[in-house]
């Protein structure tokens, strides 16, 4: 069978300071390729539409998938689910991924009978599945795990046996050097763990994942390592090196092998200060680049996130992570009750600062817990501002005046770190990167006011909006977690930690530690 997986178009962030490989695709089509189907991948960051439509004329693939991980890309997927259906008439037609999973029945709603259903889950786990069970019959298909058709759901989605058991089909990119994450440019991304055992409120990893935590084999990992090209790695981890252990055994197989790459990472503080000395065995192998999920830098922000872990603690990673000598990045999530003054508070601690402060927008997401026990009421329900760059709830100053104090406020980082200013202090990466035809963070450098302006962000709210999302349902003050879940939680069997791993994880947790989930 031919069969396409698809990557939609670039959101608002990712056209300036990222572009990642569509990891997730490349190991769908492996499972596929696996099995014996003919596959290929189009990623629609770096190509288009019309690509995209000059490629299903002309290979007229059996099976079209496409990849919904993030919510405002779900409008653009139905249009081109309705489009297909009209260029390939019987082909299988399906959606997956991880907010995919938490809408399904919206999606088919939407796609009025064009889209023959979304793969909830793990989508390498059910693709072969899937289409096996079409090539028999597209009755057939309402057997596989994971499936939500028109007509009602199938067997609950099953995780991947072992992660060791597919490796990204890597050669499936057309495009390969188009993929970047800052200066690391190329760059390509690669898997060491996956899931996450906290339960942040405004995060839907560990709902998605049953609160689950698995390990790839340092073997693995070295062998997807030697295959790379890229000088530039980010480890997509939710939070790498949770287990200190498993980072040990994956860095002394790395420097065994002599593999010398840039790394990109991401981070909580808890966990960086627990594992100091992992971290700076990390940094002698090449780790150059960090994200710490710092959120809040007061207590009240961090209770609305249900983050435990103390300012005191976040300031002293924040610390560490400078000793090392890397360039750290965090996020600050800013609320639509924020005022004047709590915005330029913020813009002071951010000019005191050396790292590159990222400010998002608290939104409710389906599958996090916020948006079941989110009491204000939703402003819009439009898919295409739900990117953590626009106000989707009730803000206290006008909207406008919100997101001319939002832009201004993203503005130091385009002062401190873009432009001429990042440009004299990379200028020899810069030069490096042109000598080898790489011009991805260079271009990133002069975007952000293309990108960022408050005039245009209010305008999006003005769009003609053709697909509304369902309301969230009433708002539950005592919401159990399992209810959230995506793929059966198997408490503690499901968290590849040790005990003492575990006991941590537990104690810096927001739930209840005793309640197993």
């Amino acid at each position: 069978m031919r069969f396409l997986a698809v990557h939609p178009s670039p959101l608002m962030y990712t056209k300036i300071y990222l572009r990642l490989e569509p990891l997730g695709l490349e190991l769908l089509g492996a499972a596929a390729r696996n099995a014996g189907h003919d596959v290929r991948l189009i990623d629609l960051q770096v190509e288009n539409h019309k690509d995209y439509l000059r490629l299903i004329s002309e290979w007229k693939p059996d099976a079209v998938g496409f990849s919904v991980n993030y919510l405002a890309n779900i409008p653009e997927v139905i249009d081109l689910v309705k489009e297909t259906r009209r260029i390939l008439g019987n082909a299988l037609l399906f959606a997956g991924g991880h907010s995919a999973s938490f809408v399904a029945g919206d999606m088919l709603r939407h796609a009025g009978g064009t889209m023959d259903c979304v793969l909830r889950g793990e989508g390498e786990a059910s693709v072969v599945s899937l289409l096996e069970a079409w090539s028999e019959g597209p009755g057939m298909i309402s057997r596989v795990p994971g499936v939500v058709t028109s007509q009602g759901e199938g067997p609950p989605p099953r995780f991947i046996e072992n992660l060791d058991d597919i490796q990204p089909a890597r050669d499936l990119l057309r495009h390969r050097r188009k993929y970047f994450i800052g200066v690391l440019d190329p760059c390509s991304s690669i898997e060491f763990a996956r899931g996450c055992p906290w339960d942040c409120s405004f995060c839907s990893a560990w709902t998605f994942y049953g609160r689950s935590y698995r390990t790839r084999s340092p073997q693995r990992i070295l062998e997807d390592l030697e295959r790379i090209r890229e000088p530039g790695i980010f480890i997509v981890d939710d939070v790498a090196f949770v287990q200190e252990k498993h980072g040990y055994e994956i860095g002394e197989a790395v420097l065994k092998k002599g593999i010398r790459k840039e790394y990109y990472l991401e981070t909580r503080g808890d966990v960086l200060l627990r594992n100091k000395d992992l971290f700076r065995f990390w940094k002698k192998l090449g780790m150059k680049y960090m994200f710490l999920g710092v959120e809040a830098i007061d207590a009240e922000g961090l209770a609305l996130h249900r983050k435990r872990i103390s300012l005191g603690k976040n300031f002293e990673a924040l610390e560490f992570a400078r000793s090392l000598g890397i360039t750290v990045a965090i996020n600050l999530i800013a609320d639509p009750s924020w005022e004047r003054e709590r915005f330029e508070s913020i813009r002071q601690w951010c000019l005191e600062i050396p790292e590159i402060v990222n400010i998002s927008v608290n939104t409710p997401y389906p599958g996090t817990e916020s948006w079941r026990t989110e009491s204000r009421s939703l402003q819009t329900r439009d898919y295409r501002l739900f990117d953590i760059q626009h106000a989707v709830l009730p803000t206290k100053m006008p909207l406008e005046e919100f997101y001319g104090e939002l832009v201004k406020t993203q503005q130091i980082l385009n002062k401190k770190h873009l432009g001429w200013q990042a440009l004299k202090g990379t200028a020899n990466i810069v030069a490096r990167h042109l000598m080898h035809g790489q011009t991805n963070f260079l271009r990133m450098l002069w975007k952000f006011n293309s990108v960022y302006n408050p005039a245009l962000q209010l305008a999006d709210h003005a769009r003609p909006v053709r697909y509304e999302m369902s309301l969230p349902p009433p708002v539950e003050e005592h919401l159990h977690p399992v209810t959230l879940y995506v793929h059966e939680g198997k408490g503690r069997r499901g968290r590849e930690l040790s005990d003492t791993v575990e006991a941590f994880v537990n104690e810096t947790r927001m739930g209840n530690p005793s309640e197993e989930l």
